[in-house]
């Protein structure tokens, strides 16, 4: 079967997206899914979340949008069992320049994944922007995950990330979908926070996962380590939110896909 591919991406920064990605990840290789982490972001956290140094990525995903080097020459492993990571360098933040003239130019990552079959499932962790880097990975992607910090701007980034996904959808990707949004950085003690959730909830229904990350120590202390949170501490509430939500996004994948 072809491999799943899922953008996690939010044009606003500071929203978990890192996280999500480098802990969603983790979660669906330990259930058994052969995942692909790939860090399309030219700050290289995701990269840094799962212990790879920056002197260790000798090849990345520049390579692959820039160079047209093969994907499989820019995998490499992870010390998470089934998690495999094309990580990013400092040279990504020059490539939206290098791409400018370039033919199909928001098709390089699709056209790099199209006949990967070594994975089961791939997750493209986006630059909080939503230039070129993000337009490769939404159009390269079968759905995006969102994740949505409960502040009170929230629903103003999220309606301009709607829009653009939906002139991808026109233009570019017509099989683009959105798999869900995921509220991240819940605090309880904060009122606004519950408010912030019951109006996301409100606007959008069963499109917002019912597994809710909260701000927790642990998450943010892991990566500091090398770390998943998952692994660094798998009983915190953060890790234990992440499992929440990686089953029921497996519940939300096509499932003809899902029992291959």
């Amino acid at each position: 079967m072809p491999m799943i591919c899922i953008a996690i991406a939010n044009q606003k920064g500071g929203v978990g997206k890192t996280t999500t990605a480098i802990n969603i990840a983790t979660a669906m290789a330990a259930t058994g899914w052969r995942t692909l982490l790939i860090d399309l972001d030219p700050q290289g956290n995701a990269s840094t979340g799962v212990g790879l140094a920056a002197a260790d990525r000798d090849a990345s995903s520049y390579d692959v949008l820039v160079d047209n080097v093969p994907i499989t020459d820019c995998v490499v492993g992870s010390s998470i069992p089934g998690l495999d990571l094309v990580p990013a360098t400092v040279d990504l933040s020059g490539a939206e320049v290098e791409l400018v003239g370039v033919e199909e130019r928001t098709h390089k990552l699709r056209d790099a994944l199209v006949d990967h079959k070594d994975h089961d499932i791939c997750f493209i962790d986006c630059p909080p922007s939503l230039g070129l880097l993000t337009l490769n990975a939404l159009c390269a992607a079968d759905t995006l995950l969102v994740p949505l910090q409960c502040e009170f701007f929230a629903l103003e980034g999220l309606s301009q990330l709607l829009q653009t996904v939906e002139q991808v959808q026109q233009r570019f990707n017509s099989e683009l979908g959105i798999v869900g949004i995921a509220l991240t950085m819940f605090d309880r003690r904060n009122r606004l926070t519950d408010q912030v959730a019951d109006d996301v909830r409100e606007c959008l229904g069963d499109l917002v996962f019912e597994a809710v990350i909260p701000r927790n120590v642990r998450l943010s202390e892991a990566p500091s380590h090398g770390l998943p949170a998952l692994i660094y501490d798998h009983g915190c509430a953060g890790s234990r939110a992440y499992m929440s939500l990686a089953r029921e996004l497996i519940g939300r994948l096509p499932q003809e896909r899902v029992a291959a």
